[in-house]
């Protein structure tokens, strides 16, 4: 699989021309999402049955992305949603808002399509890198909250901080996604997990 996805890709996308329509765009991305959501493969994905569920033309979708692979990312993209601020008040509330940003919305909606994404990010490595892409701003968002902890004094200062992102963001990945122990109420899931994580993270 060729991708097209670089800074030129994303300048043609946005060059000037007819206005972007923001209903046609959420219709677009909503269609692959869905689609990916049923199991299909990228492969399987065709921009003409992209059109045809969001309702559009082909042109439609090819004034706005270069190759089907540029709008499946950006579809993952626009599920994520923009990345969340932290208020930096203190960590526990930051670390519990940030796993609870990526439990809501479309993200929640659409946790499917990433289940099916992930063997196309381990068989394509391109497609796997641009994944990588979307998703390292989201681990500086944590990895900030957790340094200014360190410095701050709330967290113990030989802690691990990859080792930490992990063990935060993969039980959340896993039950948002597929469930994976139904024994774990929804409710309070966020905080739960920030608190336990916590117990053994904070300064003594």
């Amino acid at each position: 699989m060729h991708t097209a996805v670089n800074g030129e890709a994303a300048q043609e996308r946005k060059a000037p021309g007819r206005p972007r329509n923001a209903q046609a765009d959420e219709a677009i991305l909503d269609a692959v999402l869905e689609m990916l959501s049923s199991g299909q493969s990228v492969a399987a994905i065709s921009i003409e049955a992209v059109a045809a569920k969001a309702g559009v033309g082909k042109a439609t979708i090819y004034r706005r992305w270069p190759n089907k692979e540029a709008l499946i990312i950006d579809a993952v993209a626009a599920m994520k949603g923009p990345l969340p601020e932290p208020a930096g008040v203190s960590v526990r509330d930051d670390l519990v808002m940030l796993v609870k940003a990526n439990r809501s919305g479309r993200a929640k909606r659409f946790g499917k399509a990433t289940v099916c994404l992930l063997p196309e990010f381990l068989r394509d490595e391109q497609l796997g890198q641009m994944h990588q892409a979307i998703v390292e701003p989201r681990r500086d968002v944590m990895r900030g909250v957790l340094r200014r902890g360190i410095e701050n004094g709330e967290l113990r200062p030989d802690l691990d901080i990859e080792l930490t992102l992990l063990m935060i963001q993969s039980p959340s990945m896993m039950q948002n996604m597929l469930n994976w122990n139904p024994n774990v109420p929804e409710e309070g899931f966020a905080e739960a997990l920030i608190d336990g994580i916590l117990r053994g993270a904070r300064a003594v």
